[in-house]
């Protein structure tokens, strides 16, 4: 039975693997049997950069190629980008006239961002109210499913109770959506940090392979196989955990006694691993060099699919004005 799924992601530019494994496989996955809508969420990307908003326009072309690169094909699901719907303004101002105060402050990820993010000031009410932003971004379309990793789990309880709120007050107009929760394995920055951008650990979709080598060639391992003769322990390194995702069990059952037995150095492991990461990636750059190559138009697939998104949208915030009575 097919049922309609959203998702969105921040412009922040070219991908890496972290949105590969964490995001995009479940996508092209979804789109096959589903209604997907997947939007550029460039206001929910304002929370975090209004002092410097041009990072975030620039960052559109890219990440969505990189979206037709992973597969997710603007034929089966539709792609937009959320400023370029006003209705979710509107419909976001009318969540928030609703949503009592506390419901935000004890939001998990606005706690620990604000301890996290130092160098930046996030004491905004953008960033204080965006669950209600997202909630109206799920709520447009009568989302059955979201997919969302278990961290997100609390931002989706909002919204449906925001959505319960919202009928018991005026009308039942809301579907009341679902996590959809994806099975992402935890994948971590060539220096055992968070994967990101900023910290220069990431290894981005669009990375060459020799690119990809140069990254993976001085990751960390066990820090005590200071010599080649010294053994290691895998469960703690880095190269490993890599392994798990990418390798055959043949190869992960060699790296796990071969390091324990100092059996093989770490330039021969990641040497193995790379291979394997490798099958993933170069199909992916491959698609990406294509459609560079093609000249596609990233910007009238997101035309097209704002058009029919702004469509939906506009049918949907009928149902809530006729509710609310304005």
């Amino acid at each position: 039975m097919r049922q309609r799924v959203l998702s969105g992601m921040r412009p922040s530019g070219k991908l890496h693997l972290g949105h590969y494994l964490g995001v995009l496989v479940n996508w092209k996955k979804l789109q096959e049997d589903n209604d997907c809508f997947f939007f550029v969420a460039d206001w929910h990307a304002l929370t975090t950069e209004y002092e410097r908003t041009g990072i975030i326009r620039e960052s559109i072309d890219d990440m969505v190629i990189d979206w037709l690169a992973a597969g997710i094909d603007p034929k089966k699901a539709t792609l937009f980008i959320q400023s370029r719907v006003p209705q979710h303004a509107e419909l976001h101002l009318l969540l928030s006239m609703i949503t009592p105060l506390p419901w935000l402050e004890r939001n998990p990820t606005y706690k620990e961002q604000l301890r996290e993010q130092t160098t930046r000031d996030l004491h905004t009410y953008g960033f204080l109210g965006y669950p209600v932003l997202q909630a109206a971004d799920i709520l447009m379309y009568d989302a059955a499913l979201v997919p969302v990793g278990i961290d997100q789990v609390p931002h989706l309880e909002l919204a449906r109770e925001i959505a319960r709120r919202f009928d018991f007050l005026y009308k039942e107009v809301f579907t009341i959506p679902q996590a959809y929760l994806t099975e992402t394995p935890k994948i971590m920055g060539t220096d055992n940090r968070k994967m990101s951008k900023t910290y220069g650990n990431a290894i981005l979709l669009s990375d060459t392979a020799e690119e990809v080598w140069a990254k993976v060639k001085p990751m960390v391992t066990d820090p005590a196989r200071v010599r080649r003769s010294d053994p290691g322990n895998p469960e703690i390194c880095n190269v490993f955990a890599y392994h798990r995702i990418f390798s055959d069990r043949e190869t992960i059952e060699k790296v796990n006694v071969g390091c324990r037995t100092a059996g093989i150095g770490c330039i021969e492991c990641k040497k193995w691993m790379y291979e394997h990461m490798e099958k993933v990636l170069a199909p992916v750059r491959e698609r990406r060099n294509q459609i560079l190559e093609s000249r596609v138009s990233v910007r009238d697939i997101l035309e097209e699919g704002t058009e029919r998104a702004r469509a939906i949208a506009e049918k949907k915030m009928k149902e809530v004005r006729d509710a609310v009575r304005i």
